[in-house]
């Protein structure tokens, strides 16, 4: 698919990952709706770019589909979803004064990161499938966020882990579901990379987690994770499929 022209929604877009994403769409011409729930930060992205900040919650229903019919109204319907959004945890199973983890911090991240990835699929995918097909009966892409946490997590990583691993679970069977209507569903699963959240570590720790990265020896820059994402878009051959973007590497226990 030619990005150049096409609408695009990029969730989690106001920083990190997303943010490069949503960039790198709009340089290569696309019109981009910025989706994320901080919107000073959504619409800092949207301005810089020439696009649209739009207040959403990838888990909410409601919230998710007033996000695709804004960002429709301004550019046209969207035939790129970029799912980024998605939350962070650390929990050992039975913390350090014996008692079990909380329950509602596991279902927290659950429900963000893969009931909020098959949310927003969803919904674009129905709007999605009423358009009319482009070369190879192509009708639209949508571009899932995993981590490489999906199959070496750390120790307490059991949410995070779980919901990752449930993305990239997902992909080849939505890919296969959605290939009568012409929409392909591939994951990327990035390992380390410098985005705002990991920048925020002391400089050591940094150092040390680029030290473990085979080759390059470096965390990943976040607009090498926006060139794939893109370039899945362009090669229209990609589908059903979760690349590590890792440089190597294989996680420790700890």
């Amino acid at each position: 698919m030619n990005i150049h022209g096409q609408a695009a929604l990029v969730t989690g877009g106001g920083s990190g990952l997303g943010e490069a994403t949503a960039r790198e769409l709009a340089r290569l011409g696309a019109k981009v709706a910025v989706l994320d729930l901080n919107m000073d930060n959504a619409e800092r992205v949207a301005k810089d770019i020439g696009g649209i900040a739009v207040s959403c919650n990838v888990a909410d229903e409601a919230s998710m589909q007033h996000a695709i019919e804004t960002a429709a109204a301004a550019h046209g319907p969207a035939r790129i979803l970029m799912q980024i959004a998605g939350i962070g945890s650390a929990k050992r199973v039975v913390g350090k004064d014996g008692n079990a983890a909380p329950l509602a911090d596991f279902a927290r991240v659950i429900n963000v990161n893969l009931i909020g990835t098959y949310n927003a699929a969803r919904l674009f995918a129905a709007a999605c499938a009423k358009l009319e097909p482009m070369e190879d009966n192509a009708r639209g892409v949508m571009v899932f966020t995993a981590s490489v946490a999906a199959f070496d997590g750390q120790v307490g990583q059991q949410a995070y882990s779980a919901s990752k691993a449930g993305v990239a679970g997902m992909t080849l069977p939505m890919a296969r579901d959605l290939a009568q209507h012409g929409i392909r569903v591939c994951t990327i699963a990035p390992g380390l990379f410098a985005t705002p959240l990991l920048k925020e570590l002391p400089e050591p720790v940094q150092q040390s987690l680029a030290a473990s990265i085979p080759f390059p020896s470096r965390l990943g820059k976040p607009s090498e994770f926006a060139e794939l994402a893109c370039h899945i878009v362009t090669n229209n051959h990609l589908n059903g499929e979760t690349i590590r973007l890792d440089g190597a590497l294989r996680m420790a226990p700890r």
